[in-house]
């Protein structure tokens, strides 16, 4: 049975629908709306955007289409301000491990399409998901995210194998405390069955939110082809008790500015129907060149440096509690740019071909397996130098989602002091295992300087203690210390 077989019932179920919550006239009428909105208009949204509460469409529109620098500028500096008041001046890591590029799937922009000849097809058999999470953990990791191709060989049953395989895995002081998915949408009976053996964040990107570049770039035939069954898929999720949701949009198939909007009212819909609780994270990667992919070459829609800063900066405004992950991808350039504007996740030390962390240090060293090329292929210790150079602590921490601190919980606690009192002293101590067990005498020159600073924080404070003696554990052997 193929994949448009088994699911031909759960696609009539959304095709008898009259319409879906993304309606691409309304959102070209309120960007048409604001095309020159006035100073006085765009520092009026601001003033809203302080309350550190989610923004309308309209409120949103107003801020993809400011074009006077000296509001935009103060854009940028809200946006840092809000991303300090709900996640402190941390950032959080993780690699993503690609267990597959076999796929189904043909869509126009990417490397793993099935009329692709020139990448090289391989699933990682668990010996050697076994050997490329070993690697991940002697480099520090402690987070990943698990990515597969849609095909028959990377079903939910398989899926399930892997996620239990990675958790598995133990090394020395180390192990994989957080496995997350970017995979194939599922049906809730199977999103069930990743949610008994752990799951972290699902990511499912809907890659476009305009319904006419959708069909372009995912031919019919295909089950990429439905466009509601993937914009769907985090209903099913929540339905299933996968409360962490992951949505995003690749730039450059369509106007940067509709897909921004499109992810304002993909968490605006979620929020209405499940106890307001919308996406855990937002990511919003450009296309970057793919082996043997024309289009991934001169996308039509390809955004700019700049106005890539400023949709990070609007999406900060306008989801203010939700995190935003700005992936490898992106230069080591551009990310130092766009960190300070409401990033909170980023990878460190990537290798995106399947089977590349045993194979290689270098990211881009197997180009006959990759989905698309990366821009920053810096070992994790050289980025988790750098973070600590711009003044933000680097963390690992996995607290919250095993603490069971997630959902319509997290959402709760976002605005909160939470992060003060429980985020930034786990980071504190994922920072400080981290440097105890894998980085380079330079960084963990320079992380216990940026440990030193933030415990001083504390001085005074009922956790102060307790913060110190967790420290005085870890330089004694112990791991694994939250609060």
């Amino acid at each position: 049975m193929n994949f448009l077989e088994k699911y031909k019932k759960e696609f009539e179920e959304y095709d008898r629908l009259d319409h879906d919550f993304i309606d691409d006239d309304k959102i070209w009428a309120q960007l048409n709306k604001w095309e020159n909105p006035s100073k006085e208009d765009v520092r009026r949204v601001l003033k809203k955007a302080e309350q550190c509460v989610r923004l309308e469409p309209e409120e949103t529109a107003i801020l993809l289409q400011n074009k006077d620098e000296n509001t935009i500028q103060e854009m940028y500096e809200l946006a840092h301000q809000l991303k300090e008041e709900v996640y402190g001046d941390r950032i959080v890591f993780f690699a993503p491990l690609y267990i597959s590029d076999e796929c189904s799937n043909d869509c126009s922009y990417c490397g793993f399409r099935s009329s692709n000849k020139a990448i090289r097809r391989k699933t990682l058999t668990m010996d050697e998901i076994e050997q490329e999470v070993r690697i991940m953990i002697e480099e520090g990791q402690k987070r990943t995210v698990l990515v597969y191709g849609e095909s028959s060989k990377t079903e939910a049953d398989f899926i399930c194998e892997t996620i239990k395989k990675v958790y598995s895995v133990k090394t020395g002081h180390g192990e994989i405390r957080r496995a997350n998915v970017n995979c194939a949408p599922l049906t809730v009976e199977e999103l069930k069955k990743l949610k008994n053996v752990g799951i972290g964040t699902i990511q499912v990107f809907q890659e476009t939110y305009h319904h006419e570049t959708y069909r372009k770039m995912h031919p019919q035939g295909t089950i990429k082809g439905n466009y509601r069954w993937r914009l769907y898929c985090m209903d099913r999720a929540q339905q299933a008790g996968v409360d962490d949701n992951g949505i995003g949009v690749l730039f450059g198939l369509y106007d940067w500015r509709f897909e921004v909007m499109g992810l304002l009212y993909h968490t605006i819909h979620l929020e209405e129907n499940f106890n307001g609780v919308g996406p855990h994270t937002i990511s919003f990667p450009r296309i970057t060149p793919a082996t043997g992919t024309p289009y991934s070459e001169h996308p039509e829609y390809a955004v700019s440096d700049k106005d890539f800063k400023k949709l990070v900066a609007v999406l900060r405004l306008s989801v203010p509690y939700t995190g935003m992950i700005c992936t490898a991808r992106e230069s080591d350039e551009v990310r130092r740019q766009v960190i300070p504007f409401g990033v909170s996740q980023i990878d460190g030390g990537t290798r995106i071909g399947v089977g590349a962390y045993a194979k290689s240090k270098n990211a881009n060293a197997l180009p006959e397996q990759e989905q698309f090329s990366i821009g920053d292929d810096r070992s994790l210790d050289s980025v988790v130098e750098e973070i600590c150079n711009m003044q933000f602590i680097p963390s690992f921490c996995t607290a919250c989602y095993r603490a069971g601190r997630t959902g319509e919980h997290f959402m709760k606690v976002a605005k909160s002091r939470f992060v003060h009192n429980y985020c930034i002293p786990n980071a504190i101590f994922t920072l400080k295992e981290y440097l105890l067990d894998y980085a380079s005498d330079e960084t963990r020159t320079k992380g216990e300087k940026i440990l030193k600073q933030h415990v001083g924080r504390f001085q005074g404070e009922p956790v102060y203690s307790k913060i110190l003696g967790n420290l005085k554990r870890l330089e004694n052997g112990e791991r694994d210390l939250r609060l």
